[in-house]
């Protein structure tokens, strides 16, 4: 594995070899994204990303559950599909899908992206039949034009209603557009977004949590 490549993965390598070898009753969420989800451009993402922030908030409630950051600067829906496999051969009793903003940002036709985020939640399915899946909704800027943005965010709520899933409905609500929560670039939250959007997927997952 290249250097660089090899560093860019070592947080996720860890967080999976963490959940492989903790025992007991201790049950597992995986955040299964992209450069949000990773933490990309935080100080310290392992203790930064809003998947961090969602160990402290079940901790806190002292919850038997462990978070596993499965989440991957640059993923789109098509390399998730292609890695979802691997991943899943770890024990998952959540898997929460919070991939599509790098599609949006290429310009991929949301067909493709619903057709790949379908995929995925089948392979899960397939592979972890008891784990609950998740899925957490995406907008783009308004400069991909009026039709491909309405037709991108209706993607997750309609693959929400086929698959009969529990839908986060933006990820980035309440950080989307505020540059005092956002880095530089206006598309990674920093510390304190990753905060509100640990919130944001908080109000979904939190009642999964108390379930058989």
């Amino acid at each position: 594995m290249k250097p660089l490549l090899a560093a860019a993965l070592a947080p996720f390598f860890l967080s999976v070899a963490f959940a492989q070898t903790t025992g007991g009753g201790t049950r597992t969420i995986l955040f299964f994204g992209d450069s949000i989800t990773a933490g990309y451009g935080l100080e310290d993402p392992a203790a930064e990303a809003y998947p961090a922030a969602i160990q402290a908030k079940i901790d806190a409630a002292g919850l038997p559950w462990r978070v596993v950051n499965a989440g991957l600067s640059g993923d789109t829906t098509s390399g998730g599909l292609r890695r979802v496999d691997w991943i899943l051969r770890q024990p998952v009793d959540i898997f929460v899908v919070a991939l599509g903003g790098n599609d949006g940002l290429r310009g991929v036709a949301p067909s493709v992206v619903r057709a790949n985020l379908e995929a995925i939640i089948d392979r899960v399915r397939e592979r972890r039949p008891s784990a609950r899946v998740v899925i957490a909704g995406m907008r783009m800027f308004t400069n991909m034009g009026e039709e491909y943005t309405k037709s991108f965010a209706a993607v997750f709520p309609e693959v929400a209603a086929r698959e009969k899933i529990p839908l986060v409905p933006f990820l980035l609500e309440g950080v989307g557009g505020r540059p005092e929560l956002n880095q530089g670039d206006g598309m990674h939250p920093t510390a304190a977004g990753d905060l509100i959007v640990a919130d944001n997927v908080w109000r979904v997952v939190r009642p999964l949590l108390s379930e058989p």
